[in-house]
């Protein structure tokens, strides 16, 4: 087999261990609202045309412009890669060291996270204390 085909097949390979490992360890609560449609993340209002965008969404769009520029400067490198020699992946992998870096440094300052309005306190006290005297008005003592 050619060194491309293996190239080829090791990208499917790793794929679809992403794949399997995020089914087996990624964290499943549903809730009502994850089923409920929505528009760019904003609830509809009849005769609202604009609201205010929280500064977070552009955040979100520079990095989403960021990266897609990311892939436009790497893409020529990509294409091109029977001619680069070590100084040409050299100068890639310092530019994409630089990208991560700052990515890195974004999440580690919370430039990225969106206040969410989901209850995530499952262990409410409240339901604990409902539960356990449900149980003992219902129980029968032998």
């Amino acid at each position: 087999m050619s060194s491309m085909t293996l190239f080829i097949l090791f990208v499917n390979i790793i794929a679809v261990l992403f794949l399997v490992l995020n089914l087996l360890f990624a964290p499943h609560n549903p809730y009502a609202e994850k089923f409920s449609s929505f528009e760019c993340g904003f609830h509809s209002f009849l005769g609202q045309n604009r609201s205010q965008f929280n500064v977070k969404f552009f955040i979100f769009g520079l990095c989403f412009l960021l990266f897609d520029l990311e892939i436009t400067l790497v893409f020529p490198f990509a294409v091109s890669q029977s001619n680069n020699e070590i100084y040409g992946l050299i100068v890639v992998l310092i530019f994409l060291v630089l990208i991560t870096l700052g990515f890195v440094y974004e999440l580690g300052k919370g430039a990225l996270k969106i206040e969410s309005k989901q209850n995530t306190d499952f262990s409410s006290s409240t339901n604990s204390t409902i539960n356990i005297s449900f149980i003992e008005k219902n129980s029968t003592r032998i």
